[in-house]
Formats: structure tokens, C-alpha cells, sequence
């Protein structure tokens, strides 16, 4: 809870999404007193005419910071680590580190995200949509995304360092892969992309074992579609 005379920090939105847990994991790791306002997408409150003013786009999360409102999960992660932990950006006094955390967080952004997000579209969250998986876009982004887990097995052994952007020191680089990462890692094809990739698996690790993580993992069930799909069933 946040004390009395401070302003309540508020974050809205549903926790199996990976982009909701993103920044749910950015409070956890920056020690931010904040207040986790449950929506149902079911229920269409995303579209509802209070959370539109919050967000035009009707997506989640949604950031509340004072008089501040913030929405998208990345901005939503720099802001609280800008404002609460800024180490985990790089820190002011090493702009060559800044450099390379922004370097892979938009890697992160625009080359790990499209293939590992549409694996867990299709082998999680399916059941939650309503549809079958396809199981032709998923062959197709497994290899994308072996790939790309390949060229950050290269990294990590060329630096010698555990994490992506250099240094012994996790960031934001790192830590915004983990929800779509989790939800990865418990489908059946999670084992084989890490497979002799001893510098991802490492990394991934030290990720997921972090307690901010375990904490926010905790929100994420791997068979969040299977369960929904069997109580529809039911």
C-alpha cells in the first residue's frame, strides 16, 4: 500500500498478458508501492469508456503515476526504472552502457518479440481466443526464433558476461523478455530453442530466478488457455 500523503501508483490490466507483467515485473524489481487493478478482457473493460479515457486504443496496461498516465509497456517500464532504479537503464554515469541497454531492448522489441510472440499466441493463448492453433505459423516462428536466440548465444559468449548489454548487472535489456520468454519456455518447443545454447540458457535463468520474476510468474499460469478452454467446455 502507499502511504497516505503520496500519490497511489496504479496498474491496470489483466496479469496473463505479457505485456501487463512486463511492467508489473518493472514495480516488482524497482520496490514500487503500487495497487494492481484487476480488468476482464472477457468482459470487455478495456473498452469501457473510463479505461478508453485512460488509454484511446483500449489496450493494456495502463500506468498511473500521480497526475502522470502512461500506457505501452516498454515506456511504462522506463519510466518507473528512469524514476526508481535507473541503474537498471544503465545508469547516468556510463552512457556507453545506456547505449547498448537501449540497443537491446529494442533488439528485444523488434526481433524477439515477433517470433516468440506468435508462438505463444498460437500454443497458449488459442484456447483463450477461441480458435485452434495454426500450427503452420508456429514451425515458421520456431525457427525464426531459434535464430535470433542463436545470435544472443553469440553475444553472450563473445562478451563473456551473462547479460545482453554487457557488464555483470542485469537490465531492462534482459528483463523485458522475461513474460513472453516464460510463456515460451513452457511450451513444448521451449526445451529444443535452448538446446546448445549454454549462454541463453544461462541468462534465462538467472532471469526467471530473480524474485520479482518468481513473484510475477506466480500471475502467469503456462496453461492459462487450456484452463479457460476446458470451462467453456464445461
Amino acid at each position: 500500500m502507499a502511504a497516505a500523503n503520496k500519490p497511489v501508483t496504479k496498474l491496470y490490466g489483466w496479469a496473463i498478458s505479457p505485456f501487463v507483467s512486463r511492467a508489473l515485473l518493472s514495480l516488482e524489481e524497482a520496490g514500487v508501492d503500487y495497487e494492481h487493478v484487476t480488468m476482464s478482457r472477457s468482459a470487455g473493460d478495456h473498452r469501457r469508456p473510463d479505461h478508453l479515457a485512460r488509454n484511446p486504443f483500449g489496450q493494456v496496461p495502463v500506468l498511473e503515476d500521480g497526475d502522470l498516465t502512461l500506457f505501452e509497456s516498454r515506456a511504462i517500464a522506463r519510466h518507473v526504472f528512469r524514476k526508481h532504479k535507473p541503474e537498471l537503464l544503465g545508469g547516468a554515469g556510463d552512457p556507453e552502457r545506456a547505449a547498448m541497454v537501449d540497443v537491446w531492448t529494442e533488439v528485444e522489441a523488434h526481433q524477439f518479440q515477433p517470433a516468440a510472440g506468435a508462438i505463444v499466441v498460437e500454443c497458449v493463448f488459442a484456447p483463450l481466443l477461441g480458435r485452434a492453433r495454426d500450427q503452420r505459423r508456429v514451425d515458421e516462428n520456431v525457427g525464426k526464433l531459434r535464430a535470433v536466440l542463436e545470435a544472443y548465444d553469440a553475444r553472450l559468449s563473445k562478451q563473456n558476461r551473462p547479460y545482453l548489454a554487457g557488464g555483470d548487472d542485469v537490465s531492462l535489456a534482459d528483463l523485458t523478455h522475461f513474460p513472453v520468454m516464460h510463456y515460451v519456455m513452457g511450451t513444448e518447443y521451449g526445451p529444443e530453442l535452448v538446446e546448445g545454447l549454454p549462454g541463453v540458457k544461462a541468462w534465462w535463468e538467472a532471469i526467471a530466478a530473480r524474485p520479482a520474476a518468481k513473484k510475477v510468474a506466480k500471475l502467469m499460469p503456462l496453461d492459462v488457455g487450456a484452463s479457460s478452454a476446458s470451462k467453456k467446455e464445461q
